[in-house]
């Protein structure tokens, strides 16, 4: 095993303090530094090999040198002694082989050295040669939207993740500009793969995806995102400030913009309680901040970058119902006029949709307003949100009777 491997192991090995905490959750502590540790002793092994052969490298260089200039000084001894030789002739050689000694010296460290530069660079050009699946066509267009020209159509889309296993097979609808269609289904139906798709994270192996009449696969990739907000169902935030979270939807947006978004995503007053305000450190991946605050601030991003698109998956499953109903209000005044694409599980936060379009297996089974759907009692919409209903009345008795 060579050192490069035994480093790209060890950096696995080591843990952040998310996975610090989520290994405390299991109390697999001992574990995960046992793993640890034995990387350790594998890169110690490894180092100490280096280190010894780097050692009697030089210990051999040494050997050899002061065999050749003790050689060198006897013959120059008795070429003196003959006569054919001065005293200045000695003091000649001498200073040439110190002078060739200390070049040598640095032999094996530069060899390492190189040896190391030549590992890093075959590294960089690996990278380099690697070409992404996803990438613009030869001289792409732009692609034309604005808040007045943003429809969306999926026509008999095919996706799968892993052969043989459709996530979606033969989807299609279209979200009118301006409208808000909500897609709900059961886990596994491919309600996020939609955002995916239409992020051109991934191509769909048949079908086309448009906006405003543009096939999305021979646009500019640059133009297609920067006309989609989207707040993801796993909020991602940075080791950084929430100023910087926020901001980063638009970095050149103004403090006072800034603000304002925070104020939209409710989450303006909060930020000021916390011990630096918008200068608080949110730790790694919003490790400091609930869930319920890290999905605001998301939502405070997304508002800010002002997409003539937007996309929210799932984007108050971590909120408590009454920030969740402040939220709404907001976001119907956000996406108001603008092309809006809802993922929900809860049925309750998409009732005002224009339209809602059901999936299962993949494709849309039910599409209609929620007044629609509800009128077809055998429908699986109106199945599901009596589910939901049911459960969430049961949840509000047993509350009840533990409060008596």
């Amino acid at each position: 095993m060579n050192q490069e491997s035994l480093l790209s192991r060890l950096e696995l090995c080591l843990c952040t303090t998310y996975f610090c905490l989520f290994s405390q959750y299991f109390n697999n502590e001992q574990h995960e530094a046992d793993k640890y540790d034995k990387q350790l002793r594998k890169y110690e092994v490894a180092s100490l090999k280096t280190t010894v052969s780097l050692a009697l490298l030089n210990w051999g260089q040494n050997a050899i040198f002061s065999a050749g200039i003790t050689a060198l000084m006897i013959m120059t001894s008795y070429n003196i002694m003959a006569g054919t030789m001065t005293v200045g002739d000695l003091v000649m050689v001498n200073g040439l082989l110190f002078q060739l000694s200390i070049p040598l010296n640095f032999l094996g460290s530069v060899y390492r050295e190189v040896r190391q530069s030549l590992i890093d660079m075959h590294t960089m050009f690996s990278l380099l040669k690697m070409t992404p699946n996803i990438q613009n066509h030869l001289n792409a267009p732009v692609l034309r939207v604005s808040q007045s020209e943003a429809a969306i159509t999926f026509q008999d889309v095919y996706f799968e993740y892993v052969k043989g296993h459709k996530v979606l097979n033969g989807l299609s609808f279209n979200v009118p500009t301006g409208k808000k269609v909500a897609i709900v289904g059961g886990s596994g139906s491919g309600k996020s793969t939609i955002v995916r798709l239409l992020f051109r994270f991934y191509d769909p192996q048949n079908g086309k995806i448009l906006i405003n009449d543009q096939e999305i696969q021979a646009v500019n990739l640059e133009s297609l995102r920067k006309a989609i907000g989207v707040v993801p169902q796993d909020c991602v935030l940075f080791h950084d400030t929430v100023y910087h979270n926020i901001a980063y939807g638009n970095l050149s947006a103004t403090q006072e913009e800034v603000y304002k978004a925070a104020q939209m995503s409710e989450i303006h007053e909060a930020i000021l309680k916390f011990p630096n305000q918008y200068q608080t450190q949110v730790g790694e991946r919003g490790l400091k901040l609930s869930g319920g605050e890290k999905q605001r601030i998301a939502i405070a991003r997304t508002i800010l970058k002002d997409a003539p698109i937007v996309v929210y998956d799932e984007a108050t499953s971590s909120l408590d119902t009454i920030t969740e109903q402040n939220i709404l209000q907001a976001l119907h005044r956000v996406t108001r006029n603008k092309t809006t694409i809802v993922i929900a599980h809860r049925l309750s936060t998409v009732v005002d949709a224009d339209e809602i379009l059901v999936l299962d297996k993949g494709r849309v089974v039910e599409k209609g307003s929620h007044f629609d759907l509800m009128s077809k009692p055998n429908s699986i919409y109106s199945e599901l949100w009596l589910k939901q209903s049911s459960d969430y009345n049961n949840n509000n008795s047993n509350d009840d009777t533990k409060l008596s």
